[in-house]
């Protein structure tokens, strides 16, 4: 694209009134290409020229003014014919004096950006004329700021007023404002001291453009250097350093390294560090056991005598000078290094016994048999101490494994397999101890210990198992109850021991078989059929149980897998068993397949035919053959009234022999709109209930009328009931309203003393021929000769109460007038008109206080309470 601007022409004020052929102005076109031929025009040709080069001319002499002070240049490609313009303001400048010339700046050539020069149709890279010195700047300068680094320029400068800056971290981007830049003079400065140590190096770009902003140069890139001054200590990574060294190290043993760091620079002096060692303590058995390489901090051995057992730690002091260790102008750290004199292994391990005995029980895993007992002179949990147990001989199969306790270091003999007894009663085990880490050289003492283990294996009652487990035979269904299977016995592993086996059904889902208990044999006791929902896949699965009479007893279980091989004895039914199509033949039919339990080839495919009878189906319907497996069922007429028919289809499968059945299928006819759905309507009414729901909803609320029904009665006859006994008894005939006031205390002093005798035998003083007919009570006496009950005596005594209740009771089982529901109501009869009036007019605080009650508590448990309240005294 093009880039044109408005410009702004300052004429000198001596060629005010004399402009010819005076060169104002030069004028370039920049396209993104470069290739373009452009012509240009001005919009007064009589006063301003443009050549093909881009320089404006005023082609005759005319006083500035108002009008001529602007005008326009066109560019016009000379192939595309496109058309671009730029507007010109002039304007007049004062004459410059000498003084004016020092100071301000010689008038500028404004100017477009330049264009990437061509030399035979190749770009040409332009020549830049800057002059940049070398940026070196120390870090931590104290000043004074800003401080003047560099001055950058450009050689166009001469012709041009330019305007300088700079880009980039530390100016523009953060952290800002550290370099500045004089616009006018390019003067490169620094606002603050620098530190290498967080920014080492900075990358500026400077930029150098017009008045206009007109880039007049490339960018050109700025390093500045911060030099490093010696302004850290050094630092260690850790100030404690812990290391080992095992005793009896030869001199020049490796033991550890510390490491320090400085922050200046590594490559130069002032972060080169050197490394020494200040003290060792303690100084024995030398003042110098250990240096240091000053470079690396390496620390070894340099003197021999390292003993555990008198010096088991040593510490050093570690210094780290930088400036290559320069004691004067080198800054200086310390680190504490802490030498741990380790154990080495000079003493093996020895078994406490020659022989260790154990036992285990057979078929036991993770038991422990025995424990084997070592001692160790050298140091406690140590690698020197810790012993490493392993059986060299006499178990070849890997039946045993030894562990070794972390806290007693003894070896714990453990079965890691299944030992039979019967293969191996007796294992003798070659046991060995070593240490984790191999004696130290020039040990006069073997460098392990051997011993031996007796393992006694106990026999014990195993299951028997079946063989093969799983079982699998091939029957057909249908098999008749009786017939014998197979024979599934179980073996007993107990070679050794007399035993019996008995075999127990343990899992039969469709309760189909039974085995006989001594000898295994397996007998169908119903009809085996393929179809039931307890066969997976044509198998039938059934588990057995196999018992000895071992102790204690054991068991094992076996599965038999009978795999049915199919019979035709299924016949096919119509799938689906309801469906639904118009009053008339069209657009719909019904598509029907049939459902056969049986499978290949005694399923499809299958025949669909309609009876014959009745007429009407044959008259009405008509079914065709789709494929071997679907048919689809059509009106054969021209209308059918809506409703619910029941259609007969007759189905054959492909069984040898074939099977048939009749199945019906339930059709409803209904209306149908223009797509050949049912109506909503005819939907609903349509989509009633099968016959099976219909009778299930009748008898629930058969059942719920009925329960009802006898709710109400049951009200009824209660209400009746209760209003024929208020009419029945009468009010002082009532004894039981009498006994029931058992809250009623009496009427005090005015009650009087009444013969109970009366209430023994109250037939004495009214018989029931003075009582009116048809006033009786339900439980009373009948009137007519009965047997003679007992009649207790006055005088009560504690085993005339048990005697009394025990005559009573015979005599009421021998009395044919007795009431039948219950013959102890009896007791509670006390007649009609007694003397004795209510219980609550007996008097219990006259009489009674004068009677002894301690007989109540002869009288047994139930009486307790009665003879606390009466029996005791005062209280």
């Amino acid at each position: 694209m093009f880039l044109l601007r408005s410009y702004v022409c300052i004429f000198p004020e001596k060629l005010k009134n004399q402009a010819e052929l005076y060169v104002f102005l030069s004028v370039k076109f920049s396209n993104c290409n470069g290739k373009r031929k452009v012509q240009y025009e001005s919009s007064e040709p009589a006063d301003f020229k443009v050549d093909e080069d881009g320089m404006v001319y005023a082609v005759r002499s005319f006083p500035l003014s108002s009008e001529h002070s602007k005008f326009l240049i066109y560019a016009q490609d000379k192939e595309t014919q496109e058309k671009w313009q730029v507007a010109v303001k002039l304007s007049l400048k004062p004459t410059l004096t000498e003084e004016s010339v020092k100071e301000s700046p010689e008038v500028e050539e404004i100017v477009f950006p330049r264009q990437v020069a061509k030399h035979n149709g190749y770009l040409q890279r332009q020549k830049r004329d800057w002059v940049i010195p070398p940026i070196n700047l120390p870090e931590n300068s104290r000043g004074p700021f800003p401080q003047e680094l560099v001055r950058i320029r450009s050689d166009r400068d001469k012709n041009l007023s330019l305007r300088y800056s700079v880009t980039g971290p530390g100016a523009d981007q953060p952290p800002t404002g550290i370099f500045i830049i004089n616009p006018i003079s390019g003067q490169l400065s620094v606002t603050k001291p620098l530190d290498r140590e967080l920014i080492a190096r900075f990358h500026l770009r400077a930029h150098a453009v017009d008045i206009n902003g007109n880039q007049v140069e490339n960018p050109i890139d700025i390093v500045i250097n911060v030099i490093d001054m010696n302004d850290n200590r050094p630092e260690f990574l850790h100030q404690v350093w812990n290391g080992t060294v095992p005793e009896g190290s030869k001199p020049g043993t490796y033991v550890m390294t510390v490491t320090a760091i400085d922050a200046d620079d590594p490559n130069a002096l002032n972060g080169m560090l050197r490394y020494r060692i200040l003290s060792q303590a303690p100084s024995t058995p030398s003042p110098n056991m250990f240096t240091i390489n000053n470079e690396t901090g390496d620390i070894i051995t340099v003197a021999a005598g390292l003993d555990r057992e008198k010096v088991q730690q040593y510490t050093l002091i570690i210094q780290a000078t930088d400036m290559e260790g320069n004691p004067t102008y080198g800054l200086s750290n310390t680190a504490t290094a802490v030498i741990t004199v380790t154990d080495v292994n000079d003493n093996p391990p020895e078994f406490t016994a020659m022989t260790f005995y154990g036992e285990v029980p057979e078929n036991r895993v993770d038991v422990i048999v025995a424990n084997l007992t070592v001692t160790d002179k050298d140091q406690p949990h140590t690698p020197a101490w810790n012993a490493e147990y392993r059986i060299s001989g006499g178990d070849p199969t890997g039946r045993f494994a030894i562990q070794t306790d972390p806290n007693s270091n003894d070896g714990l003999v453990t079965v890691v397999k299944p030992i039979d007894f019967e293969a191996n009663r007796m294992f003798v085990l070659t046991v060995a101890a070593e240490n984790q880490v191999p004696l130290a050289k020039g040990i006069q003492h073997p460098p392990q210990s051997t011993a031996t283990v007796s393992v006694t294996v106990i026999d014990v009652n195993e299951n028997p198992y079946f063989t093969p487990n799983p079982k699998i035979i091939r029957q057909e269904e249908g098999l008749h109850a009786g017939t014998m299977l197979t024979t599934f016995t179980a073996q007993d592993p107990d070679r050794y021991m007399q035993q019996n086996i008995r075999y127990t059904k343990l899992s039969d889902p469709a309760n189909w078989l039974k085995i006989d208990p001594v000898n295994g044999h397996i007998t169908t006791i119903a009809v085996l059929d393929r179809e039931s929902p307890n066969v997976k896949n044509n198998i039938y699965n059934a588990t057995f149980l196999a018992s000895d009479n071992g102790i204690p007893p054991m068991s094992g279980t076996g599965t038999l897998q009978i795999y049915l091989l199919d019979i035709n004895d299924n016949a096919p039914q119509v799938l689906p068993q309801e469906a639904e199509t118009c009053e008339t033949p069209d657009p719909n039919s019904i598509n029907i397949t049939a459902l056969d339990y049986d499978i290949d080839p005694n399923a499809g495919p299958f025949a669909f035919d309609l009876p014959l009878s009745p007429v009407t189906i044959k008259r009405n319907w008509t079914i065709t053959r789709l494929n071997g497996d679907f048919a689809q069922l059509n009106l054969k007429i021209k209308f059918l009234e809506a409703g619910i028919y029941e259609v007969p289809i007759i189905i054959t499968d492909s069984g040898n022999p074939p099977k048939s059945n009749i199945s019906v299928l339930r059709v409803k006819v209904c209306q149908c709109d223009s797509n050949g759905d049912c109506t909503d309507v005819d939907r609903i009414v349509g989509a009633g209930l099968g016959t099976g729901a219909i009778i299930a909803i009748l008898l629930c609320i058969i059942i719920l009328l009925i329960l009802v029904l006898m709710f109400v009665v049951w009200m009824k006859r209660r209400d009746k009931e209760r209003q024929a006994k208020q009419l029945l008894i009468d009010p002082e005939d009532d004894v039981r309203d009498n006994i029931l006031k058992y809250d009623e205390e009496g009427g005090g002093e005015e009650d009087q003393d009444y013969d109970l005798s009366q209430l023994q035998q109250p037939d004495t003083v009214e018989p029931d021929a003075i009582k009116p007919v048809g006033i009786r009570r339900l439980d009373e006496r009948p009137i007519h000769a009965e047997p003679q009950y007992p009649v207790r005596s006055a005088a009560p005594h504690p085993g005339d109460i048990g005697d009394f209740i025990n005559e009573g009771l015979k005599a009421a089982d021998n009395d044919p007038t007795a009431p039948p529901y219950d013959s102890l109501l009896v007791f509670d009869y006390e007649g009609s008109g007694s003397t004795a009036g209510s219980l609550s007019s007996l008097n219990s605080s006259s009489s009674g206080g004068e009677q002894d009650y301690d007989y109540l508590n002869d009288w047994g448990p139930r009486f307790k309470k009665l003879a606390d309240m009466y029996g005791g005294g005062d209280d």
